[in-house]
């Protein structure tokens, strides 16, 4: 809609982006090299935890994308509502399972459990990603328990990864929280992450000017709180304002206007 007045290609800021456009921030750098140790050295549970928007799903998308080019299984899923059955019939599905969707709850938990068994024999590592574990339904909590539980022998090659919010992710209960081996934090970006962002998003989508000075910059940071879900809408609606105006650069009345005039509830 506003790509042609800022010479883009697509645009940098939506939520659907591929991979190639996430931006490692020092936090998000720290997290994903955290998220391989924990699958090269054959951990159980990690925890990946941040605020709303700190980009935890992306990090999975991105872990799931480099672990697969490396040669292990993973498998990812999101947990909010999701019932028991409905967890193992994904997760066998994705690791090559053909299982019916009215399969009984022990014929599911057989099936997964014997293709993990032939990841191991295989000497093949088995990644399960699972997002949102924090929202999971009453009834798949057991099941997410008992997951993190199989096989506990010294060669199993199962890593489970699961991401929440820090204020809910006491939902998970004293015994999944007491398996983790590692949690990692998501921090907010500060000023110098934003503007390496804007940057570098604006440049993978094809502009090459500075569109965003330093006083807009802070400005989002203050706004925002450095979350970077928060950022991208508010740099996004920040180029369809400044299109609007025909302007060359975005000021920080320009972030100002729009965050009182366009920004949806929650930026």
């Amino acid at each position: 809609m506003y790509e042609s007045h800022w010479g883009l290609r697509v645009s940098p800021f939506r939520d659907s982006l591929p991979p190639q456009f996430f931006y490692e921030s020092s936090t998000h750098e720290e997290a994903l090299a955290r998220l391989h140790f924990l699958v090269k050295e054959h951990r159980r549970l990690g925890l990946l935890m941040g605020p709303e928007g700190s980009g935890k799903s992306m990090l999975l998308e991105l872990l799931a994308t480099q672990l697969r080019r490396r040669g292990p299984v993973v498998a990812r899923i999101n947990l909010t509502d999701m019932d028991g059955d409905e967890m193992l019939w994904s997760l066998a599905a994705q690791f090559g399972r053909n299982l019916d969707r009215c399969d009984t709850t022990p014929h599911l938990w057989r099936a997964l459990s014997d293709r993990l068994a032939e990841f191991r024999y295989q000497l093949v590592d088995a990644v399960i990603l699972v997002d949102d574990a924090d929202r999971a339904g009453n009834v798949a909590m057991p099941h997410l328990v008992r997951l993190a539980k199989m096989e506990p022998s010294a060669h199993a090659r199962l890593t489970i990864i699961l991401t929440g919010s820090c204020d809910r992710m006491h939902r998970l209960g004293s015994t999944l929280l007491g398996l983790s081996e590692l949690r990692i934090d998501l921090t907010a970006w500060a000023e110098a992450d934003i503007a390496g962002f804007l940057d570098g998003s604006l440049r993978r989508a094809g502009c090459s000017t500075t569109v965003f000075g330093e006083p807009a910059i802070a400005r989002l940071h203050e706004l925002t709180q450095g979350i970077p879900r928060q950022v991208r809408l508010l740099a996004d609606l920040s180029l369809l304002a400044g299109a609007g105006q025909h302007l060359e650069s975005i000021d920080a009345d320009v972030v100002e206007s729009v965050y009182h005039e366009l920004a949806t509830v929650g930026v």
